[in-house]
């Protein structure tokens, strides 16, 4: 009997959309750009935040906060990066992240 193999986020999302982006994000991003040495998953997922939020992109902020959990950041400081970031990324920015976090905080409660 084989198991087949989960889907990633991706192949879920836009694999039978966008195949090669699938790849790319997959192979490249988190097969070999996230699993580098010389950051630490914390420190790649505090960037990614702060970049995620600073562009004011929103939707995919749901997944980067959740892995930003997994790799050991605490809810109380990724409330303080989205506060802090207010007065860097503009409060409109901070104000869609802090709603986004509230509802992924909750969900995980």
């Amino acid at each position: 009997m084989s198991k087949e193999k989960e889907l990633t986020g991706a192949q879920k999302m836009i694999g039978d959309f966008a195949p090669k982006l699938v790849e790319l994000t997959d192979d490249v991003l988190f097969g070999d750009v996230w699993e580098r040495k010389e950051l630490s998953p914390r420190d790649r997922s505090l960037i990614t935040l702060a970049s995620l939020i600073t562009g004011g992109n929103t939707e995919q902020l749901t997944f980067h906060l959740n892995k930003a959990k997994e790799n050991g950041i605490s809810e109380e400081e990724l409330k303080e990066v989205i506060i802090h970031l207010a007065f860097y990324a503009g409060w409109p920015k901070s104000m869609s992240a802090i709603m986004v976090a509230k509802k992924v905080f909750a969900e995980g409660q």
